[in-house]
């Protein structure tokens, strides 16, 4: 089970990454001059970062260990 939830992190936090890329350059080429096609990327972005830090907090919880690591 820890294996598959960190196939999906890893999924998860790559494709904010790749939104991230995409964001960054669409607003250096300065074609999006209304913003709407950034804005709909700055969403997908905050939504995959969330998705990511819940499958994380789903694993620590799953793997039954705090921070101590016992």
């Amino acid at each position: 089970m820890n294996a598959i939830l960190i196939a999906l992190i890893v999924l998860a936090a790559g494709g904010t990454a790749y939104v991230l890329i995409r964001g960054i350059i669409t607003m250096a080429q300065g074609k999006d001059i209304s913003g709407v096609q950034s804005n709909k990327y700055m969403a997908s972005r905050v939504a995959l970062q969330g998705l990511t830090i819940l499958l994380v907090i789903l694993l620590f919880a799953l793997g039954g260990r705090g921070l101590s690591g016992g």
